[in-house]
């Protein structure tokens, strides 16, 4: 969505709806909800943006104003690549901020999802070694980015010594990260690029 040209956005575009169509609620869900949904696929969207440039200011410190405006622009794709209209994506970094806060003021995270939340966090779809080596760090990595309303839905405990620390490992990653070519910097979307263009090429599937 970011990096690709608009014949590889309408490739992936068709492969992700292909998947999508089977994701939606039934007579027994809880809950009614189709992945198609733009407005949901526009929190989505919201949520990677978000992820983004927070991840951005840590390792690479803060943009000015103007260069967040320009890239909030460029980023529209990851809802317009789908089915989030044009007219849908907040049409500024005013109005973004405005609608991150009011979707974070009421966010609610049940019991059932909590649960499945706190599976993927600790790893547990992964081979026992990998999830008992691995786990406590993921869920600590992913405790100190989530923002403080989502944590605190999620009820993950967090200390002003978890900040310090978590503080110290991004500064730690950061002064690694400046001293990478950029090759290696941008492992692995650029791997993950390159086999989607592959993959166009051989006619394989994509998702």
């Amino acid at each position: 969505a970011m990096l690709g040209t608009t014949q590889e956005k309408i490739h992936y575009r068709k492969a992700v709806n292909r998947s999508h169509a089977q994701v939606r609620s039934d007579a027994n869900s809880k809950v009614k909800y189709n992945a198609f949904d733009p407005e949901l696929q526009l929190w989505v969207a919201a949520c990677l943006y978000w992820g983004f440039t927070d991840s951005m200011a840590r390792f690479r410190g803060p943009l000015s104003r103007a260069e967040q405006e320009a890239f909030y622009q460029l980023a529209k794709p990851l809802g317009t690549t789908l089915q989030v209209r044009d007219d849908m994506w907040p049409a500024d970094l005013d109005a973004f901020e405005a609608y991150w806060e009011n979707g974070l003021n009421n966010l609610k995270v049940d019991d059932d999802v909590r649960a499945f939340l706190n599976a993927l966090t600790d790893l547990k779809f992964l081979h026992p070694l990998i999830r008992y080596t691995l786990g406590p760090f993921n869920r600590f990595v992913t405790t100190g980015f989530l923002p403080p309303q989502v944590r605190a839905e999620m009820q993950f405990e967090w200390s002003n010594k978890d900040e310090r620390r978590f503080n110290q490992l991004l500064a730690a990653l950061s002064r690694v990260n400046r001293l990478l070519p950029r090759i290696i910097r941008q492992f692995p979307f650029n791997t993950m690029l390159w086999d989607f263009r592959r993959r166009v090429r051989k006619g394989l599937p994509l998702v």
